[in-house]
């Protein structure tokens, strides 16, 4: 595996994006092991992009410009309504060591949303992957698997970093509530965006 495999990968995970506002959100909300479930679920969200690029619907999609235009909108759609949500939900942002936490299913299943409505991500398999695999070469497609699960390690890694840090301040900051509506608004802020982002692409 190359150096300039890892190096790429690992700016792009880095970058912040929607995957990042999302466990950010989840690390400040309820702490660290929501942090680390959210993480998990943006990286599964991740699996579909890469089967699809392995078993060649990647290329179905990369050629058709309304199934790309369906997809990503879609993802428009989803990232709208999550900055809608957090606007909503007054206690999304709150300290409360008494209220339950979050179902991890749920937190997993809007991670794997996240990702799976993003289709730049199969479009980054589709011009990323190939340049580390050798075409033809027998062995090409265990290649391109196991460079798929290094892209997800990293992932989950340094996703879960994000949302420890974030959850390392929890207390400190969710213990004033002034700041709390200002944060609602900033990863509203941020889902509208992205949203706007992922629009004009």
């Amino acid at each position: 595996m190359s150096a300039a495999f890892l190096l790429t990968t690992l700016v792009v995970v880095v970058t912040p994006g929607t995957g990042v506002v999302y466990t950010l959100a989840a690390g400040l909300s309820h702490g660290r092991r929501a942090s680390v479930v959210a993480a998990l679920g943006c990286t599964l969200g991740v699996v579909p992009h890469l089967v699809a690029t392995v078993t060649g619907l990647a290329a179905l999609l990369h050629t058709s410009a309304v199934a790309y235009e369906a997809v990503k909108y879609l993802g428009v759609g989803y990232l709208l309504y999550m900055a809608w949500a957090t606007l909503r939900d007054k206690d999304a942002l709150t300290v409360a060591e008494e209220a339950e936490p979050r179902p991890a299913a749920r937190v997993i299943a809007s991670g794997v949303l996240l990702n799976l409505l993003n289709p730049k991500l199969t479009m980054f398999f589709v011009a990323f992957l190939p340049q580390f695999v050798p075409a033809g070469e027998p062995g090409s497609l265990g290649t391109m698997w196991r460079l798929g699960a290094v892209f997800m390690t990293l992932t989950f890694v340094v996703f879960a970093g994000y949302g420890m840090c974030a959850a390392a301040v929890r207390d400190r900051v969710l213990a004033r509530p002034g700041l709390m509506t200002g944060m609602r608004r900033v990863f509203a802020a941020c889902f509208v965006g992205l949203s706007a982002r992922l629009a004009v692409a």
